[in-house]
């Protein structure tokens, strides 16, 4: 049990920080936050999984040493349960819980998974989300609130879900057992995924700025 002060000293916005403290429990925790709540949009799912993923193996000392079949576990529960959790919050309380909010980042991403549903449809959009920051968060509620056929949706949620949390748990993974001394570049590592992640919402944002510049 953590005490208050260790608490307090937790950064949610570093994986590190957040495994050391609550090792495969805060993986559950934080991917259910990220994709069923929407105030969890800034947390560092990505990230997160990819560190376990390094903290699975013998040679990532850097900090605490995860179980594997633990973090793949808690990786699925807290991605499914989230986006599932997110689907019904959409469905009973509409559209108006995601144009309430006054964070730009959030209506960002909107626009994001409205044009990924219009694009790709339901069920090629549900997957494709998941690999993409913010999107991952709005377009649960969002796809509750247009009427998403609720059998389409779980279904492909949790395909996309597994395929995301454990394609990047099992990537750490698989770096972390090949690479000796691994702990030595996993900050450096840790930043490239971040930045990867962050790259669909830089492209983007660069497109929306080309087609507004062209108007």
């Amino acid at each position: 049990m953590l005490s208050p002060s260790a608490l307090l000293a937790v950064n949610p916005l570093d994986a590190g920080s957040l495994l050391g403290a609550f090792g495969a429990l805060g993986i559950a925790v934080v991917l259910f936050a990220e994709t069923g709540l929407l105030v969890g949009f800034f947390l560092p799912g990505d990230s997160l999984l990819f560190t376990a993923g390094l903290l699975c193996t013998t040679g990532a000392h850097s900090g605490p040493h995860l179980d594997l079949a633990q973090v793949l576990a808690a990786s699925a529960v807290g991605a499914l349960a989230g986006a599932q959790t997110g689907y019904l919050i959409g469905r009973r309380g509409g559209r108006a819980l995601l144009v309430r909010s006054r964070n730009k980042h959030l209506h960002q991403g909107v626009a994001r998974a409205g044009a990924l549903l219009a694009r790709y449809g339901h069920r090629k959009a549900v997957v494709l989300a998941r690999f993409v920051p913010v999107v991952r968060t709005v377009l649960n509620p969002l796809a509750g609130a247009l009427g998403v056929n609720a059998r389409t949706f779980t279904l492909w949620q949790v395909v996309g879900g597994l395929v995301w949390t454990f394609g990047l748990v099992l990537a750490g993974y698989a770096l972390g057992s090949s690479v000796p001394d691994i702990d030595r570049y996993l900050l450096p590592i840790v930043a490239a995924v971040v930045a990867l992640s962050l790259l669909p919402l830089v492209l983007e944002l660069l497109r929306s700025r080309r087609r507004t510049g062209a108007r």
